[in-house]
């Protein structure tokens, strides 16, 4: 009876292991995640700095810099971890370098950083075959709808939400946490983002510096800007139409 015994205790031994191993793990990115962020609210704060300022204080920091594309990189990788706003540091881009260079070094930048709060989600996530995200009993539910969507439409449904300008971050670690194809993740994340990367570099181009408000902003800018949100709506509509 023992030896018949000794396979399902053995099992049952391995998964507690894991299970185990799975909330160290979750403990430990989670520890880390907070010291970072604590550290950029505690230099912010202490230089009594808004996030347009603290933008500008990086601008003018490595703007005449060598290596100003590399810095400008490290610091998109970091921005999901500070949940520093997109859309100023996509701004800063057309600041730094243009609309043209601006939008091929965003375009780099924010995908990679998008793949950080992707593979911070999957860390923090369910196992593979957890069904957490699920709501059991009720297929007609929104969670249920779309946890089921992004994982059998992951490309589709993720290009919609980019094109919806859902939360940039937000998306980046539920799609890590379902655990959707990470290939299908960036390809529908590099596409659906660009209109909204192509308007916010427009924007930042036209400015000499982000901390000055609406002041000096091109209204040409602005019309671009605004025609493509509007069109990124309509096509996500048609989208969103076609799928089942």
């Amino acid at each position: 009876m023992g030896a018949q015994h000794a396979p399902v205790t053995s099992i049952n031994g391995a998964a507690a292991a894991n299970v185990r191993r799975v909330w160290a793990q979750r403990v430990l990115v989670i520890g880390l995640w907070l010291a970072i962020f604590l550290l950029w609210r505690g230099y912010q704060s202490s230089n009594d700095l808004s996030t347009a300022e603290a933008g500008q204080r990086f601008i003018n920091a490595i703007d005449a810099a060598r290596w100003v594309i590399f810095a400008y990189i490290g610091v998109y990788l970091v921005r999901p971890l500070v949940l520093f706003p997109a859309s100023v540091l996509t701004a800063m881009g057309g600041v730094l370098f243009g609309p043209w260079l601006g939008v091929a070094v965003v375009i780099v930048a924010a995908n990679m950083s998008a793949l950080v709060a992707y593979g911070v989600g999957r860390l923090l996530g369910n196992d593979p075959d957890a069904a957490a995200f699920d709501a059991r009993g009720d297929d007609r539910s929104f969670v249920s709808r779309w946890s089921g969507r992004l994982r059998e439409h992951s490309f589709e449904t993720v290009f919609v939400m980019r094109l919806l300008f859902l939360p940039y971050d937000l998306v980046n670690y539920i799609c890590g946490a379902l655990r959707i194809t990470w290939t299908s993740f960036l390809l529908a994340t590099a596409l659906g983002s660009l209109p909204g990367t192509v308007s916010f570099v427009l924007l930042g181009a036209s400015l000499e510096r982000v901390d000055q408000g609406i002041n000096g902003i091109n209204p040409w800018a602005v019309y671009a800007g605004v025609a493509i949100f509007i069109i990124s709506l309509v096509i996500s509509y048609l989208l969103r139409k076609r799928q089942p």
